[in-house]
């Protein structure tokens, strides 16, 4: 086992995305995987019926406990859900976390349309989080709904996102070609001084859910393993096509995929 990981996201009791699919991939891929609650969600395959905010004091001292005592390689993000979290977080990170890493999966919207982030915080996310982050990895609607760039239709329309969205502060910004369409899927890497383009066939099916869980944390493990930030996506990349290719076919809706898989 090596790096350890705390990942601070929301529970998704269907085991698919959110802290759950956090903890399997970090497992997975043989880092140790901590976290922080934000949210209790209900949710399934099909669905995100209800959500339960955590107190930002508990996210805060769940976050504070475990720098504290374990210590952390690097911090992995995903539903934020309210301001106070995000306030809270950013004050944690300006205060104990300046050397630790930040992969910012900025969630807002679930795989089934279940909206996980009130719009009044991405004002606060953009301000107080992305600044600090050395990687943001938003999906396409997310660097719309960042940007403004109301339709992102192919390679050059996430080039100009990932360039809007690195004047926002981060390090590094992974923009996921996921929902563009044709068999072959292309995600963007741009940092200020550089781009990478990684593609790879695209796996045919509905069985998807929690695919940007997956991937942020999976950088989130290489990053804390000693890979440099490149190396780190294509693995993180090839164990979520392994796992696309593997998924179990549970459930009735976009169905989860399998977090046992193996990469080399």
């Amino acid at each position: 086992m090596k790096g350890k990981i705390l990942t601070i996201a929301g529970s998704d009791p269907s085991g698919g995305a959110g802290i759950q699919a956090d903890i399997k991939t970090i497992s997975s891929l043989g880092g140790y995987a901590m976290t922080a609650i934000t949210a209790i969600t209900v949710q399934n395959t099909n669905t995100v019926s209800e959500v339960f905010e955590v107190p930002s004091s508990i996210v805060k001292s769940q976050i504070i406990a475990v720098l504290g005592d374990i210590g952390v390689d690097v911090i992995k993000t995903g539903m934020l859900l309210s301001l106070d979290i995000i306030q809270s977080l950013s004050d944690v990170l300006r205060d104990q976390c300046n050397n630790i890493p930040l992969v910012v999966d900025p969630v807002m919207v679930s795989t089934s349309g279940g909206v996980l982030l009130n719009s009044n915080c991405i004002d606060a996310l953009i301000s107080d989080i992305f600044p600090k982050s050395l990687l943001l990895t938003p999906n396409l609607a997310e660097a719309s709904k960042l940007t403004g760039i109301e339709l992102l239709r192919n390679l050059d329309d996430m080039r100009r996102a990932a360039d809007d969205i690195l004047k926002m502060g981060p390090d590094a910004v992974l923009v996921k070609g996921g929902h563009l369409k044709g068999d072959t899927l292309t995600d963007l890497l741009v940092t200020q001084s550089s781009e990478k383009i990684f593609t790879s066939i695209r796996v045919p099916g509905k069985n998807n859910h929690g695919t940007g869980c997956t991937l942020a944390s999976g950088i989130a493990t290489g990053l804390a393993q000693g890979l440099n930030l490149e190396d780190a996506i294509v693995r993180a990349r090839k164990f979520v096509y392994k796992a696309l290719e593997q998924a179990p076919n549970f459930g009735a809706g976009c169905g989860p995929i399998n977090h046992l898989v193996r990469v080399d």
